[in-house]
């Protein structure tokens, strides 16, 4: 008996076929969206979108079905009446403007050349001053939910994105019968349901206790917004592990299995994950490493925490309040310094070496002692998303000397990084929830060892690594085992199915105590342009954005 999970990255969608009995992973396939992350110009169109702004296609989602769960199928010689349920799981908030039959705004030919009719990506930032009226409005009004988001909404959230499409372009909001998360939205493709699910609706659309904020504070966001949760939202949450609906006749002839198989509700990448690692306890703290960071942990009591990205209870695992915080950037940070700053002579290197330029940097910079290159860098690159929730930050490198060399600035940048996911810990923990253990999954710490290293020495906490390199899709596996019945809940799902290495990372001492020195440094950098003492990174942007007028 077996279950599919499928996880819908940033550039990709995966496909895990899994026994439900030991969580054995049988067959995995991945397709590339065809149209990727749209963040220069619409597919076909000449005109450069503005800055921040990212989209993407949602049949490419809908491509992802079609390729690889016949893939694995194929793969695997599983027969189709042996697959008993599929599950997915979702970058978030990645939400779209949709008819009331569910048809994309975007495939229609009248909408098609809007940009706000296309899917807006997690890492849609150009809602900003949506974000900035959400959360001043909240604070006028004594909205309460506010402190659940650690005090601040993100240009990333549900919200924001709706506001601004109403601001910019009132004609597809008018349009619009629905505004739903993506993932939402391929699970009503698949089972010919809507369902909104609670994970997202909690920690993306300020949904706390089951219910919204109310008619009167979207009103003093906006007139025109006031009814946006009567007219295109849902008031019913789907929970987590819950069966959606059965696959439809049409879905099931796309993709091979059988009609009418279980489709759970909907998740997240990062919470999904959770269950996936066995961390169904307090005290894990989760980290989903790739372009981004999702830290994950859950805790017993309610607490309120600076930048956290929202607090929900049942959130991530039932019975255990589930608290987010997370980077912005750090997998993109990596790949923009090796894709646009490392000279040729270390690309001719790495293919002497028979390595990427990934791998060859770190081997290099893995060489050197800690401390050695110098330098200090402020993790920006994409904005912050916790602790200061601003997406108008940016990157600095400091130190840097005619001597400085690439894998000095690789080190750099990765620590910079495990600095940032220090001070969310730490903002965890002022406010009593405990972070014992740190558990990695995704691409960054399964390739990068000098990584792994590095987190653990500056957080001073050992590192346990993901059973599974698609940890995500095996928890989408697992909900999908309880959604068809296989399992009474999450619990004893992670119990049979999900999977940790046996290898721990421990803190080197040596390294650690220098490690917080650079740390104490890194703090007060952090402090000084985060926190409004020089606001010299916003006054860049702007000079900037009025330079692309």
């Amino acid at each position: 008996m077996y279950t599919l999970g499928i996880d819908f990255g940033t550039e990709s969608g995966r496909a895990v076929l899994v026994d439900v009995r030991d969580g054995r992973e049988v067959a995995t396939a991945v397709h590339t969206y065809g149209n990727g992350v749209i963040d220069e110009r619409l597919p076909g169109s000449d005109k450069p979108l503005p800055p921040d702004w990212a989209l993407q296609d949602p049949m490419d989602y809908i491509e992802v079905l079609k390729q690889t769960i016949p893939a694995v199928l194929q793969q695997s010689g599983v027969r189709p009446e042996e697959v008993v349920g599929i599950g997915i799981d979702f970058t978030a908030c990645t939400m779209m403007p949709v008819k009331a039959d569910g048809t994309p705004l975007s495939v229609l030919p009248e909408w098609r050349d809007n940009p706000h009719s296309w899917v807006k990506l997690w890492k849609h930032h150009a809602a900003q001053p949506e974000a900035d009226q959400i959360n001043e409005t909240a604070r006028r009004m004594g909205q309460d939910w506010l402190d659940r988001y650690g005090g601040k909404i993100s240009s990333e959230w549900f919200f924001s994105k709706a506001l601004q499409i109403l601001n910019e372009a009132p004609d597809v909001y008018r349009a619009a019968d629905r505004f739903i998360e993506a993932a939402d939205w391929v699970i009503w493709q698949m089972c010919g349901v809507e369902t909104r699910n609670a994970c997202t609706a909690g920690y993306k659309a300020m949904v706390q206790g089951g219910a919204y904020p109310p008619r009167e504070y979207f009103a003093a966001l906006h007139p025109d917004f006031a009814d946006v949760v009567d007219t295109k939202m849902m008031r019913d949450f789907a929970q987590l592990g819950d069966r959606a609906g059965g696959l439809t006749a049409e879905m099931a002839k796309a993709t091979g299995l059988k009609e009418g198989i279980a489709v759970a509700v909907a998740n997240v990448d990062a919470h999904v994950t959770a269950p996936a690692v066995k961390a169904t306890g307090t005290g894990q703290m989760v980290m989903i490493m790739g372009t981004s960071i999702c830290h994950m942990v859950c805790g017993d009591t309610l607490q309120t925490v600076e930048g956290m990205c929202g607090v929900v209870q049942d959130g991530i695992i039932p019975g255990l309040y589930g608290y987010e915080a997370g980077q912005s950037g750090v997998g993109d940070i990596f790949a923009w310094f090796v894709n646009n700053a490392v000279p040729p002579e270390y690309h001719v290197a790495a293919q002497a070496a028979g390595m990427d330029l990934h791998q060859y940097l770190e081997r290099e910079a893995a060489k050197q002692k800690v401390g050695e290159h110098g330098l200090l860098a402020l993790d920006w690159w994409n904005g912050n998303r916790s602790v200061l929730v601003d997406v108008d930050l940016t990157g600095l490198l400091i130190g840097a000397t005619l001597a400085t060399r690439a894998p000095d600035i690789y080190r750099a940048l990765i620590e910079a990084t495990a600095f940032g996911t220090r001070v969310i810990i730490e903002s965890f923990e002022t406010r009593g929830v405990p972070v014992n253990e740190l558990i990695a999954a995704g691409g960054l710490p399964e390739k990068n060892a000098l990584l792994r290293q590095i987190y653990c020495d500056v957080t001073g906490r050992p590192i346990r690594l993901a059973g599974s390199a698609q940890a995500p899709a095996l928890g989408s596996a697992m909900h999908a085992a309880v959604a068809a019945g296989v399992y009474p809940d999450i619990h004893a799902a992670a119990g049979k199915m999900g999977k940790l290495r046996d290898d721990v990372v421990r803190p080197i001492p040596e390294n650690a105590a220098v490690y917080d020195k650079l740390y104490a440094d890194y703090k007060t950098l952090y402090d000084y342009f985060g926190r409004g003492a020089n606001d010299v990174m916003k006054r860049l942007k702007k000079i900037k954005l009025e330079a692309l007028a």
